[in-house]
C-alpha cells in the first residue's frame, strides 16, 4: 500500500539564535550566553516534525529493533523556496536527511534564504523573533492553480495529499489560492490544517474549507477581535472562541495554551452539529529550555496522528487522543535548545 502523503506548503528559514539571561531593553546592549544557527521556518519545522514523529529515529542504536510497519506509512512532502546562497543548500540537505520529499522546494537565484533572528531568554525559555522572509516571499498564487490535465502540470495536489499543512509565513494571496485549489481537488477536497501564524485578519469565506485550525492564544484573540488581555484571563472560557470557529465552518479547532495545555473542539458530523470539546493539560517538564519549535512540533504530531486515525476508518476522530499525543511531543521539544534540532522522533515521545 502506498504511503499516505502529508504535504507542507510554507516557509523555509535559517535561524540565527542568541541566548541571553534576559531580553535587552530599548537602547540597551547585553552580552549573550550562547549563539547558534540552524534550519527553521514554520513550514520547514512542521514538515520535520511530521516526518520524525511518523517513525523511529533511524540514527539511534535501537533503530532496527524499534522499527515498525508504521515507519513507512507516511510520506512528508515540502513545498517552498530558498535562496541560492550559503543557507539554502543546507536547509534542503537537512530535510533530505529526515526523509522528506524536497522536490517541491524551489531555489531562487536573486533572493536570499529566509532568516529568523531569535532571542531566547534562558531563565524562561521564551523567545522573540524577527523574521526576514527572503525567498519565501516569491511563492506566488499562479504556482498553485488547479493542475491542468493536458498537458499534465506538476502540482503539490497530484496526487492529492491526505492532509495539507499551511501557515502564514508566505504571502497571504498565495495561501488563499492554495486553499481554493485544495477545495476543488478530485475525487474529494483535500483536508487542510491551517496554523494561522503569524496571525493576520482572514476572510470569513475560507473557514468552511479548513478541516483543522490550530492556533495559540494571541492568534485566537486577533481572529475573533478580542484583546490578548481578555483571553489570557485565568477564567476565560475557550469554548466560546472555539465555538465561534465551528460556527464559521471549521471542523476541528485546537487552541494551544503554552504551559497550561490545549483546548479542543470538534463538530462531530455533518448531520449532528453538536460540538464536542475538552481540555488537555500540558505534560510536566523539569525545565523549559527553549519554546521556539514547540508549536510546530505540536502541529506535526497532530498531523501524523490525524492521518493515521483517519486511515483506520473508525468513525469520528478522537480529537482528545490526538491532542494528548501532540502535547506530549511538544513537551519533549521545549526541553532542548534550538528549533529543528529539538524536535523528537516517534520513539522518543
Amino acid at each position: 500500500m502506498p504511503p499516505k502523503i502529508i504535504t507542507v506548503i510554507g516557509s523555509l528559514n535559517t535561524d540565527l539564535v542568541s541566548v541571553t539571561a534576559r531580553v535587552p531593553s530599548g537602547g540597551e546592549t547585553l552580552t549573550g550566553t550562547s549563539f547558534h544557527t540552524g534550519p527553521g521556518g514554520k513550514g520547514a519545522n512542521q514538515a520535520v516534525a511530521a516526518a520524525r514523529l511518523s517513525r523511529a529515529n533511524p540514527h539511534s542504536a535501537s533503530a532496527l529493533k524499534s522499527r515498525k510497519v508504521e515507519d513507512e506509512d507516511i510520506l512528508v512532502k515540502m513545498v517552498g523556496a530558498v535562496g541560492n546562497d550559503e543557507f539554502g543548500p543546507k536547509v534542503i540537505a537537512g530535510m533530505k536527511e529526515d526523509g522528506i520529499d524536497v522536490t517541491g522546494i524551489q531555489v531562487v537565484e536573486d533572493q536570499p534564504t529566509g532568516v529568523a533572528v531569535i532571542i531566547v531568554e534562558s531563565t524562561t525559555g521564551e523567545n522573540r523573533i524577527l523574521l526576514n522572509p527572503g525567498a519565501n516571499s516569491t511563492l506566488q498564487p499562479q504556482s498553485f492553480l488547479p493542475p491542468s490535465s493536458s498537458p499534465p502540470t506538476p502540482s503539490p495536489f497530484t496526487p492529492p495529499p491526505s492532509l495539507l499543512l499551511l501557515q502564514l509565513e508566505i504571502p497571504l494571496p498565495t495561501i488563499l489560492q492554495i486553499i481554493t485549489t485544495a477545495s476543488t481537488t478530485s475525487p474529494k477536497p483535500t483536508p487542510i490544517l491551517l496554523n494561522p501564524a503569524p496571525a493576520v485578519p482572514l476572510s470569513e469565506t475560507i473557514y468552511p474549507s479548513i478541516t483543522h485550525l490550530i492556533l495559540n492564544e494571541s492568534e485566537a484573540a486577533l481572529l475573533t477581535s478580542r484583546s490578548v488581555e481578555e483571553v489570557e484571563d485565568p477564567g476565560f472560557d475557550w469554548s466560546v472562541v472555539t465555538g465561534e470557529f465551528i460556527e464559521k465552518g471549521v471542523k476541528n479547532v485546537v487552541v494551544t495554551l503554552g504551559s497550561k495545555g490545549a483546548f479542543w473542539a470538534s463538530a462531530s458530523t455533518e448531520k449532528d452539529k453538536a460540538i464536542k470539546s475538552g481540555f488537555v493539560p500540558a505534560e510536566k517538564v523539569s525545565k523549559v529550555v527553549d519554546t521556539t519549535a514547540a508549536g510546530d512540533t505540536f502541529v506535526g504530531a497532530y498531523a501524523v496522528a490525524v492521518v493515521r486515525a483517519e486511515g483506520e476508518g473508525k468513525g469520528d476522530l478522537d480529537l482528545d487522543k490526538v491532542v494528548r499525543r501532540a502535547c506530549k511531543a511538544s513537551a519533549r521539544t521545549v526541553q532542548k535548545e534550538g528549533a529543528q534540532g529539538s524536535i523528537p522522533w516517534a520513539d522518543e515521545v
